[in-house]
């Protein structure tokens, strides 16, 4: 979220970045944030000087006491301040909550360099990389492809598990972990940490790491429990550190999450309703870091590079495009996606979700860097996420770029050495 001291001190920076977003609706929310903040501030002053008056008065009393003098106007002041201070101090408390509801609902200050646009029709292509293949047969929709060779059962798995879920068998089973096993080594190599996080977390830490109306929309809820399956490993790795203070001589911090990923929404119907694109549960590695402020924009184009590293060494076709403010969501102040080539569709499709998240996700988790040459002095940090292998979408793009006309489907080079070297599947 944003800092209130932030926005008490930019208001035009905050209603200026809220009209790019097209977001009218919470423009009314800035001017109730700093007059609830103005309050706050009176009544701390007020409540300060009550606080100062009530180990005053006692020695007044005593004093007027001895000489001789009335104490009734004296006492009845007394006896009136704890209940003016617990007044304060209960208003104060109900204008904090108000106050931090709205800052948790604002979004991030966009970075400059974002494109104005109202949805992703609008996002800017930034470049792209390889020649899309052409074929002299008609491709086999990868979910058909995948049962027929007994690589996946959506039937069964539906019948147990509901509408987008799916066995994951033999071939594509090992396919699905040489793609892990590959991001990983790959990420390792750069300095990353493997870190395979709990995959369930409580509601207070979720609401530090992601947009609150995903609650509703995609998070699944342990019922009974304070408890949330989780939608990537960014969120558990997020939280990991809350409400602790870095040394900056331990940042930058780079992790490689491992894990399931689990969301509710699955998309909508329409061509390969039955496959691995858009499901309830999938692997993923994703790369995150926390790191100063004056590193992120600079660690923010190495993931870009980092998950690009990674398609290029797949073979697969992408492009890259910068998020505009109608797209980019609530949490990032800037985004880019890779999208790689889907020939049945015959267009590129989401694959890597990159975001610099400032220091948004830092004060909704108050986790600060301490100056190296000032031990008092703590600032927020910047953390940034991206997606290195989404293995669901990863392995359909395999499945349809280097599918055969006889049905088979040729291994990506750089994924043999994790599948026993065979080269087909």
């Amino acid at each position: 979220m944003l800092d209130i001291r932030f926005v008490r001190a930019n208001p035009d920076t905050v209603r200026s970045d809220l009209q790019k977003r097209n977001d009218p609706k919470k423009l009314a929310w800035v001017d109730e944030v700093l007059s609830k903040d103005a309050r706050s501030r009176e009544l701390k002053v007020q409540t300060d000087e009550l606080r100062r008056r009530r180990n005053v008065i006692s020695r007044e009393i005593n004093e007027a006491r001895k000489a001789g003098k009335d104490t009734t106007s004296l006492l009845a002041e007394a006896a009136s301040l704890p209940q003016k201070i617990k007044d304060n101090d209960a208003e104060q408390e109900e204008i904090a909550s108000t106050v931090r509801a709205y800052l948790m609902r604002l979004p991030n200050i966009l970075d400059e360099s974002v494109p104005q646009g109202k949805d992703d029709n609008e996002n800017v292509e930034l470049k792209r990389v390889g020649t899309p293949r052409t074929f002299d047969f008609e491709l086999k929709n990868h979910g058909q492809l995948a049962a027929e060779n007994g690589w996946a059962d959506f039937e069964r798995a539906t019948k147990c598990s509901g509408a987008g879920f799916y066995f994951l068998k033999g071939s594509l089973a090992l396919l699905d972990l040489a793609l892990q096993r590959f991001a990983i080594d790959l990420l390792a190599k750069k300095g990353f940490t493997p870190v395979i996080p709990p995959f369930m977390i409580n509601r207070s830490s979720y609401e530090g790491v992601t947009d609150l109306d995903d609650f509703e929309k995609v998070m699944y809820k342990i019922d009974g429990d304070d408890a949330y399956l989780i939608a990537t490993s960014e969120h558990p790795i997020g939280a990991m550190y809350q409400d602790e203070i870095f040394e900056e001589k331990d940042l930058p911090l780079r992790l490689a999450g491992i894990s399931p990923c689990f969301r509710r929404e699955i998309g909508s119907h329409g061509l390969d309703t039955k496959g691995l694109f858009r499901v309830h549960q999938f692997s993923k590695v994703e790369q995150f870091v926390f790191c100063t402020p004056e590193d992120s924009w600079k660690i923010h184009e190495e993931l870009l590079a980092n998950a690009e590293e990674i398609f290029m060494a797949l073979g697969l076709p992408y492009h890259v495009v910068n998020i505009c403010t109608g797209d980019i969501g609530t949490v990032a102040a800037k985004k880019y996606d890779i999208e790689v080539w889907m020939p049945r569709e015959n267009a590129y499709k989401e694959v890597v979700s990159c975001s610099n998240c400032t220091a948004y996700q830092a004060v909704r988790l108050n986790i600060k860097v301490r100056a190296k040459d000032d031990f008092e002095s703590k600032r927020y940090i910047h953390t940034l996420n991206s997606t290195a292998i989404a293995t669901s979408r990863a392995m359909r793009a395999i499945l349809e770029n280097f599918q055969e006309k006889d049905g088979t489907v040729v291994i990506p080079p750089v994924l043999r050495q994790y599948m026993n070297d065979r080269e087909l599947l």
